[in-house]
């Protein structure tokens, strides 16, 4: 009759070489826990809509005129490229926003390539006179500010720009950090008030003073030079650094005398003017926005980034303000921890429920399966690559129920076979044996239920893929 009986292969091998899995059991064990602790954490996925906005500024033009003068012709080129779904746009006074969706299924480089080709076609339509050029952006999750330093004090712009720029290259040193944008910051300028007067007697033009402006303002390579052997590059910086140099170009030369700028204007090293403004308790401040790495742990920079400013508040005046602003951190850290605990809780309340209902050996062998099952699929999720998020802890407490399922069936049957009278050995064997295939169909049409939602299309599947 025993020989009748159903055995599993991979079970029955598993038994003859308990040792064996002994061993690979504490190894995942060992490195399910030491990947859970490298794993990058993070709120959400990393995910990349296939979106692009191309913005447009033409200032003093209505938005009638922005329509036809710019909207219409980056429009046109955008619906000939391949692979595009929607192009929408919006055109306002001064300004151009053009929404363009793409398929999903196309690589973000690709979408960005397309859009650059057809924005490029566009310009031979667009105004000559139009000071800037089409910017165009894309909507990536990782691009999203992990945190904002803000810097504030009783300062000149230039202190406390320097400031921040001490920081900013302090901060971009951890390796996490991709990079750190600064904002609110007042960008220098060189103003030419000209003397109308004074170039008429003169005779200079304002295409004079334009051309001798570029002529001179220029950064150019000088060739290369060979010395002990080495080849440099030899670069001549040309670019105005101070209002006396910009004064002293030459615009014109009338009968052998040259004519000097500061002889028909007057040239002012100020700041631009201001369209916007930031303050924190009264005075000015600049922002520096952190941008993790892709893939990189986000509570792991936040922490590093905390270590870097109380290092360098240090050797900060005392009446320079450091504080930070939108610190995801906080958050992704109390989200993870509350969805961890939920997985700790839910394991000891079914290792209890088991433990009433199928006694104290019995209820032992499911709970260590469910946790080493986990730490498995851990393992896998990491050397895949895969960041902990809300949705990837989510999905394990989905699966929790599942593990538990299966091992309270198999560890019943094998106890059912004991109680017929056949050794641990025969009874692990055929009692597996003859509900592994139904457990693994069973299994399987839960996750063939799971399984459409990793080919969802859109920004939802690009957080849904990880469900199954």
């Amino acid at each position: 009759m025993k020989n009748k009986l159903k055995e599993f292969g991979l079970t029955s091998l598993a038994i003859d070489n308990s040792t064996s899995v002994f061993l690979v059991s504490f190894m995942i064990l060992l490195f399910g826990l030491q990947s859970y602790q490298k794993m990058p954490k993070q709120q959400y996925p990393d995910a990349s809509m296939p979106t692009i906005f191309v913005n447009t500024p033409y200032f003093g033009n209505s938005a009638e005129e922005i329509e036809n003068l710019i909207s219409r012709p980056i429009e046109k080129e955008l619906e000939g490229v391949e692979g595009i779904k929607s192009v929408n746009s919006t055109s306002i006074q001064d300004f151009s926003v053009i929404v363009a969706e793409f398929d999903a299924s196309l690589e973000m480089s690709e979408v960005l390539r397309k859009t650059k080709d057809a924005v490029d076609k566009a310009k031979s339509e667009l105004p000559t006179d139009l000071k800037q050029d089409p910017e165009i952006l894309e909507i990536n999750f990782s691009e999203i500010p992990i945190v904002t330093v803000n810097v504030s004090g009783d300062y000149s712009p230039d202190e406390l720009r320097a400031y921040a720029e001490q920081l900013k290259n302090k901060i971009e040193l951890i390796k996490e950090v991709s990079k750190v944008q600064m904002r609110g910051q007042q960008e220098r300028e060189m103003k030419i008030d000209v003397d109308l007067n004074k170039m008429q007697s003169l005779k200079v033009s304002f295409t004079d003073i334009e051309n001798a402006v570029i002529t001179e303002n220029l950064t150019m390579s000088g060739g290369e030079i060979v010395k002990n052997g080495f080849r440099r590059a030899v670069r001549i910086v040309g670019q105005f650094t101070s209002d006396i140099e910009l004064e002293n170009i030459i615009v014109k030369s009338e009968k052998q005398q040259p004519i000097y700028l500061k002889d028909i204007a007057t040239v002012k090293y100020g700041y631009k003017e201001r369209t916007s403004y930031a303050r924190s308790d009264g005075y000015p401040v600049i922002s520096l926005d952190v941008i993790k790495r892709k893939g990189k742990n986000l509570l792991a920079a936040a922490d590093e980034l905390k270590i870097v400013l109380a290092q360098e508040v240090n050797e900060l005046p005392s009446d320079l303000k450091v504080s930070l602003f939108n610190d995801q951190s906080v958050n992704t850290r109390n989200e993870v921890s509350n969805l961890e605990n939920s997985i700790i809780s839910g394991v000891i309340l079914v290792v209890l429920v088991l433990l009433f209902f199928l006694g104290l050996r019995n209820a032992s062998f499911v709970g260590i399966a469910i946790p080493l099952s986990m730490l498995m699929g851990i393992l896998f999720l990491y050397v895949s690559g895969t960041t902990m998020n809300i949705v990837v802890l989510f999905s394990l407490i989905l699966a929790l129920g599942l593990l538990v399922d299966n091992g309270i069936v198999v560890v019943e049957n094998i106890y059912r076979y004991m109680q017929d009278g056949y050794s641990s050995i025969e009874a692990a064997k055929f009692g597996t044996g003859e509900v592994a295939w139904p457990i693994i169909a069973s299994t399987a049409t839960t996750l063939a239920a799971f399984l459409p939602l990793a080919f969802w299309p859109g920004i939802m599947g690009e957080f849904m893929k990880f469900m199954p």
